[in-house]
């Protein structure tokens, strides 16, 4: 039975090459905590690791980001009023530049 258990905490990787999308409806609450969360990855390094084990499928998500990030705010005020913030954060790169002989 410990088999079982340890199998269900494994946690599937979203790796390069792989397309992968995940939508929440959370309260405003929850989001701050993410999005805090989110910013001090973005403050304190150039990785970041997003993971879910809520529905049964665990996965976790490393990416090693690259600048500049882009941040992007679209503000709808008729009808009903809707503001939406995109952040885009372009991959990092390791290749190196070639050499100059």
């Amino acid at each position: 039975m410990a088999d079982d258990d340890s199998a269900s905490d494994e946690r599937t990787v979203i790796r390069a090459g792989r397309e992968f999308e995940q939508e929440y409806r959370l309260d405003a609450s929850e989001a701050g905590e993410f999005l805090i969360a989110l910013g001090e990855q973005l403050r304190d390094g150039d990785e970041l690791t997003i993971s879910d084990t809520t529905d049964g499928e665990a996965w976790e998500l490393p990416f090693a980001f690259g600048e500049p990030v882009e941040l992007e705010l679209d503000f709808d005020g008729m009808g009903e009023p809707e503001l939406e913030i995109e952040l885009e954060l372009p991959g990092r790169t390791d290749e190196k530049a070639p050499q100059i002989d």
